[in-house]
């Protein structure tokens, strides 16, 4: 497991967030050992010269959806409810297991090469074995859980659960699944959002997640409407204040979106320290808002970023999103606010946050698992590449720049190749199986 990458530019993401040029980073037993100058191989079994290119911390997406990978593209021009009630769930529903493990396939081999090396992932409500299996021969890390929806309007009947159906199906997949394959593999339990769940069943959420130190991942304020059904739901809460009287609050919770946020919540978010994800690519594909993350960060709230789904944003590379929020914010509060180093933050030490992981990874440093993306950017669109390397990185990244990926200090893409996942096997089984659920669907309704 030994591995030395030698003569890169390394951006570390430490606490001084040091990059250093032509340096080295020393891999043992799937964990950084050393990073600097001069590093002397002294029989590590690998060695890989990356002279000229970027090495970083693997990005870390804080909200996804594997289970919706294989419908992109089918879900266009609809805002959130209408997607959900009208694509998103009568797909979802229509899911067995081997199209689960063909969605989750197709997730794992975008990301890694994309340069991601961990996800905060919520699934659908059954065949959630299929993602963790997938996650597990793809060598990703992953913090995943089932959707858990014990309400909601027109919710279809494969979607459909009892409060307790949903409670001990979440408790057997942590029991199968956490803090499994040396610690890659975690369980967080998911409950949808406040439109598809009972107050019971978030209130025992909240307590089980302190039981079996798990964490909570579920949605926020992502749309006006969903905010205002939210509130005729509540007796008049908001989202963030009505799942903090219910227990769904603290550092151990990751909220998605958090678009349409009042001046309280916002203070609630902060002294409670609950992690927020923002999707930017999602929330303007779905017409949802623009959130303030500027202000969340000012704040001191960690803020960390993700795709969400492929049917909501079309890709899932963390480059785009990175552009997206270091850009979208500029016309409301000027150039400055995002720079290049706190939009990587968002990429790599806030995710880390967000999947309750940053002791373990987010950043290249002695004791913490190696996953370690390494980018080129030599090629047109990034040249030249100016003595910083950070502005290129965010405004100008491609996933087709990423070379290598290392999770674990074990390669899952070499020289632009994926080595766990075979890309044309990948997008054939995505192909068929979406096929299947089309004709089953046309079947149904026929019938």
């Amino acid at each position: 497991m030994d591995l030395l990458l030698t003569g890169g530019t390394v951006v570390t993401m430490n606490r001084e967030r040091e990059v250093l040029v032509e340096a080295d980073v020393l891999v043992q037993d799937g964990r950084i050992a050393k990073v600097g100058r001069g590093l002397k191989p002294r029989g590590t079994r690998r060695v890989v010269d990356v002279t000229g290119k970027v090495v970083l911390p693997g990005f870390i997406h804080g909200h996804l959806h594997a289970c919706q990978t294989l419908f992109r593209g089918r879900a266009d021009g609809l805002e959130l409810l209408d997607w959900l009630r009208e694509r998103i769930w009568p797909f979802e529903a229509s899911h067995d297991a081997a199209s689960m493990r063909a969605s989750a396939d197709l997730t794992f081999a975008e990301l890694i090469r994309s340069g991601s090396t961990a996800a905060l992932d919520m699934g659908s409500v059954h065949h959630y074995d299929a993602v963790f299996e997938s996650a597990r021969d793809a060598g990703f890390r992953l913090v995943g859980g089932k959707a858990m929806m014990d309400a909601g309007a027109n919710v279809p009947d494969g979607l459909r659960e009892s409060t307790a159906e949903s409670l001990a199906h979440s408790l057997q997949l942590l029991e199968r699944w956490h803090d499994t394959h040396e610690g890659r593999l975690r369980y967080a339990f998911a409950p949808r959002f406040v439109l598809s769940c009972t107050p019971e069943l978030m209130r025992e959420v909240a307590r089980l997640s302190r039981e079996h130190d798990v964490r909570i991942h579920t949605h926020a304020s992502e749309n006006a409407k969903e905010t205002d059904a939210v509130r005729q739901y509540s007796g008049g809460r908001d989202n963030v204040d009505f799942f903090h009287t219910l227990g769904v609050s603290g550092p151990h919770v990751t909220l998605a979106h958090c678009v349409w946020l009042s001046a309280e919540e916002q203070e609630l978010l902060r002294d409670t320290r609950t992690v927020v994800c923002h999707c930017p690519g999602s929330n303007l594909k779905l017409g949802s808002g623009i959130a303030k993350v500027p202000e969340m960060l000012e704040a001191g709230i960690t803020v960390a970023l993700g795709a969400d789904g492929a049917p909501c944003n079309n890709t899932l590379d963390m480059f785009n999103e990175m552009r997206l929020a270091a850009v979208l914010h500029n016309p409301r509060v000027g150039p400055l606010a995002m720079t290049p180093m706190r939009v990587l933050e968002m990429a790599t030490l806030h995710g880390a946050r967000a999947l309750g992981l940053e002791d373990q990874v987010g950043s290249l440093e002695p004791g913490k698992r190696a996953d370690i993306t390494v980018v080129d950017l030599s090629d047109l669109h990034a040249a030249p590449t100016p003595e910083d390397v950070l502005a290129p990185l965010v405004y100008s990244g491609r996933a087709t720049d990423v070379t290598h990926v290392f999770i674990d200090g074990r390669p899952v893409l070499k020289d632009g190749v994926l080595t766990t996942l075979d890309r044309a096997s990948v997008v054939a089984n995505a192909n068929a199986n979406v096929e299947r659920i089309l004709q089953r669907r046309k079947r149904a309704r026929s019938s």
